[in-house]
């Protein structure tokens, strides 16, 4: 694991790590105080958890449901398989890296599985649970509101998806259904601290995996020559938070977009598309060329579909960097089943 990742879920193991006792065997377990508050304490820094455990799945879920705590965990695998295929469809559900996944179990065969399956992921003894809270990786640098309520967010999603999954309709029936609000507005002080984390937990759906700290960040926004802007998205279950970046720099006759990236969970809601065409025609209003960097990584292909999906036409590569450049004309749109409301640099307040 790379010293500058963060843990972003950490997946427990349940007798004897966890909780204390085998539930299959021992009359009854019970989780320590520590371990409680430990769970507690990732939860408010926006450090998703799940369950690897190898158990009675009903069972297992009913004690974790009696004991207070089945809310704390999102995608658990309580299942009889090897515990890095239970990691590896957690990582796939989530859609994280296994190289941002802690585990923690009591069991060396069970650490060593996973260490072989999963070399990415950070495994932990049992024994040393006591220490995670001060682990660095578990430490993020920034505390968000958004990061508090993560779990919550994933929560809504899992919702979401199982309606989605139900629904008979077309694509954008269901889309319309959800009654969304997208907010585009330039990043003021309060939002710094997001857009930081964005650009470091965001590796899939980044055009440039370029990452800012906070005090790049405020020079952006103090900047005549560039614009930085945040997007949330809002729907009938709840909040999705700040979900999308774009970072422009301006000259006087050409816009290049440094950035744009959007968080995995609004990956089929129509965002991109859309925070695309409110730059094409900001930048269409101003009269100035819009250009567009790209730096290909293992991950983040679907932001090239998109950037050429929206007409954007490459003009120059070098390696693994491109840049591309954008006519102007025929910008769609946007979606009837969303509401838009942009900022006072954008074209209009508000689109339906």
């Amino acid at each position: 694991m790379s010293k500058d990742l963060k843990i972003k879920c950490l997946v427990w193991d349940l007798d004897n790590t966890l909780w204390s006792g085998t539930l299959l065997e021992d009359a009854e377990v019970y989780v320590a105080p520590e371990t409680l508050k430990l769970i507690k304490t990732l939860d408010s820094r926006g450090i998703l958890q799940s369950i690897a455990s190898k158990n009675d799945h009903d069972f297992a879920w009913s004690k974790l449901e009696e004991l207070g705590l089945s809310e704390y965990f999102i995608y658990p695998q309580i299942n009889w398989e090897p515990k890095s295929t239970s990691i590896k469809k957690i990582a796939q559900s989530i859609n994280i890296g296994t190289d941002t996944i802690a585990f923690v179990d009591d069991q060396v065969y069970e650490r060593e599985e996973v260490s072989y399956s999963l070399p990415d992921v950070l495994t932990i003894d049992a024994e040393q649970v006591a220490e995670i809270e001060e682990m660095p990786v578990m430490i993020p640098r920034f505390i968000t509101s958004d990061s508090k309520k993560r779990r919550l967010m994933y929560q809504s999603d899992i919702l979401r998806n199982k309606i989605e999954e139900e629904f008979s309709g077309a694509q954008d029936e269901f889309l319309t259904t959800l009654n969304m609000k997208l907010s585009i507005t330039e990043a003021v002080e309060e939002d710094l601290k997001r857009a930081e984390e964005l650009t470091q937990r965001t590796n899939q759906l980044n055009t440039t995996a370029y990452t800012y700290d906070y005090d790049e960040l405020v020079f952006f926004t103090q900047s005549p020559d560039h614009l930085l802007f945040v997007a949330a998205l809002d729907d009938k279950y709840g909040t999705y938070g700040k979900i999308g970046l774009v970072l422009v720099e301006k000259s006087a006759e050409i816009w290049s977009i440094k950035l744009l990236l959007m968080s995995c969970r609004v990956m089929s809601r129509g965002v991109g598309t859309v925070l695309i065409s409110f730059i094409r025609k900001l930048a269409k209003e101003n009269g100035v060329r819009l250009q567009a960097e790209f730096v290909s990584n293992e991950r983040n292909r679907m932001m090239y579909v998109t950037y050429k999906f929206n007409q954007f036409t490459e003009i120059k590569r070098q390696e693994a960097w491109s840049l591309l450049e954008n006519n102007l004309t025929n910008i769609p749109d946007y979606p009837s089943y969303m509401l838009i409301n942009s900022a006072p640099h954008s074209p209009s307040v508000y689109y339906e």
